[in-house]
């Protein structure tokens, strides 16, 4: 189930800090972690889901929209701290948009990079779906 999550901050008056530990935090084993950064103003990225694949997309810097889409229904989540995040389920169909300048995205995933764990086209994606019985 897609979800918000708060993660710990330790507040200090010589900066904050907040982490993320794996099947606590979150509920899975992290296998890779990349981010995003340098998006031009208008692009979007993602547009796709995964067959297997888990995460949780944080805001470390700046502020972007990640917008998702469970084959119901579609809900925007605004990411602009560092301290939550949003945990993106299997067969769910994601795009992140809006980047401020200088934003920095961070995805946690449960497994490691396989072209084929992508669904890149939205009607195969709602098929996928419909053979999960969702």
């Amino acid at each position: 189930m897609i979800q918000l999550i708060n993660l710990p901050k330790i507040v200090d008056e010589r900066g904050n800090l907040s982490f993320i530990e794996e099947q606590h935090h979150i509920p899975f084993k992290i296998k890779r972690t990349y981010w995003i950064y340098d998006v031009p103003g208008g692009e979007i990225r993602g547009s796709h889901a995964y067959k297997e694949s888990e995460e949780f997309v944080v805001a470390i810097s700046g502020s972007f929209d990640v917008v998702l889409h469970d084959g119901k229904e579609e809900k925007k989540y605004s990411l602009n701290r560092s301290y939550y995040g949003v945990y993106v389920p299997r067969l769910v169909w994601r795009k992140l948009e809006n980047f401020s300048t200088n934003s920095l995205a961070l995805i946690l995933s449960s497994t490691v990079f396989d072209e084929n764990d992508y669904i890149r086209d939205f009607q195969n994606f709602l098929e996928a779906l419909k053979s999960e019985n969702r």
